[in-house]
């Protein structure tokens, strides 16, 4: 870098939050020449998000090799994220239906992912991990930002730097300051989830329960433990309300082909929030950019959060480190990254938002959960879908379409002979 573009900077990237998604990028960026400082508000190296869906989809899984993960993940216990998915017409099935062997990602506590990734962030050259420093406010010249203002420690302290990324989640307060607006999208389901040991799944694989309005999943993770959730329609929060525990285990147990939750022992409390609306926000402003759930918070039922922080970890750092460390220019590397994260996410998004509402299936939905239950080669569609490795157009492609119009088709006319 030459003199001019260090001149009055003390970092060429501060992230705010050091967990996926700063610590990713903060890896990332160093990795291309970049000097960063990391910044987390909390002060213990060990700590970690609590309410997650404790899994990465395999939309993730290029970042973690990337970053040197996987290795470490599978010796740490993670678990190879194979689904099956519970809707009227019966399970879909994907790991069942003949073909090559499907793409995977991990689930994995967050009490294990967390310190692990910021550990390695710590141990990258090129990055300065600075706990106990929250941003308090940003540093503004002609309009730009410039750096942040931080509580530590130490007292007050500003660190400049030619871009400040905000990894700091869906409160995000460098979104805040930066005067980025937020676009609000209401969610008409809650969540509770807790963690079981001696609970076993069919096949050992994850399952996910399509009741709409209401919801549920149950992943194995690292460790023996399974993280159990539901998300039900907010006209059962009352009851919840009543009697959290009592109504948690019932809507568990009623599920369709349920695991045996009174085998097995229960070894976190029963965690949630009766709020949790899906946010969208312009991930970018003039020296600003924002990852992960700072820029995108989805809808936790679909499990995709930590995968998205990942690839927009990615996605920012191939987009801005030649600017950062050579003569590109910042400003355009930063609307390639805006461009190709609307591109990438907007659809997923927009689908999310529309299904948060607690609304029936669509026809288009019922035409291809319908049809993935009967089908092996959508079941094997519906898996690149949810694994966010395809987006909604190509999901809903013409000749996809059309094999499930045939499959229901024949449904029928099968049900229709044997007078099913």
């Amino acid at each position: 870098m030459t003199e001019p573009e260090n001149a009055g900077h003390d970092y060429d990237v501060v992230i705010s939050g050091a967990s996926l998604a700063g610590s990713a990028a903060a890896i990332l960026l160093a990795r291309r020449g970049a000097r960063v400082a990391l910044l987390e508000r909390r002060s213990r190296p060990t700590a970690y998000k609590t309410l997650c869906t404790h899994s990465l989809t395999a939309n993730a899984t290029p970042v973690l090799e990337e970053l040197g993960l996987i290795p470490a993940l599978e010796k740490a216990g993670a678990v190879r994220n194979e689904a099956r998915w519970y809707t009227r017409w019966g399970w879909i099935e994907p790991s069942a239906a003949p073909g090559p062997a499907l793409p995977y990602g991990y689930n994995v506590r967050r009490s294990t992912l967390d310190p692990l990734i910021r550990c390695r962030a710590a141990e990258t050259p090129g990055v300065d991990v600075l706990l106990g420093h929250q941003v308090t406010g940003l540093l503004q010249e002609a309009g730009r930002t410039v750096g942040v203002r931080a509580k530590t420690p130490e007292g007050e302290r500003e660190i400049r730097a030619r871009l400040v990324v905000g990894a700091d989640g869906k409160d995000s307060a460098v979104a805040e300051y930066a005067g980025v607006p937020t676009r609000q999208h209401e969610n008409a389901r809650f969540g509770y989830l807790a963690h079981f040991r001696n609970l076993p799944l069919r096949d050992g694989i994850s399952h996910a329960w399509f009741l709409v309005p209401d919801m549920a999943y149950a992943f194995p993770n690292d460790d023996g433990v399974t993280v159990v959730a539901v998300l039900p329609d907010k006209k059962r929060l009352p009851a919840f309300r009543e009697d959290l525990e009592g109504s948690f285990l019932d809507m568990v147990r009623a599920l369709p082909d349920a695991p045996d939750i009174d085998a097995a022992e229960r070894v976190t409390k029963i965690t949630g929030t009766v709020d949790y609306p899906l946010r969208t926000r312009k991930p970018t402003a003039p020296g600003v950019a924002l990852i992960g759930d700072a820029a995108l918070t989805g809808d936790p039922l679909w499990g995709v959060g930590c995968g998205w922080a990942l690839q927009s970890a990615q996605w920012l750092a191939e987009a801005v480190a030649p600017a950062l460390t050579g003569p590109g220019d910042l400003d355009k590397a930063l609307t390639a990254y805006a461009r190709r994260h609307r591109r990438r996410l907007g659809g997923h998004q927009y689908l999310a938002a529309d299904f948060a509402k607690g609304r029936p299936f669509n026809p288009g939905e019922r035409l291809m959960f319908s049809a993935a239950a009967r089908d092996g080669g959508l079941a094997r569609h519906m898996h690149m879908f949810a694994s966010r490795l395809i987006g909604p157009m190509q999901f809903l492609n013409p000749a996809a379409v059309a094999r499930a119009a045939v499959v229901n088709l024949r449904h029928r006319e099968a049900s229709a002979r044997t007078g099913a």
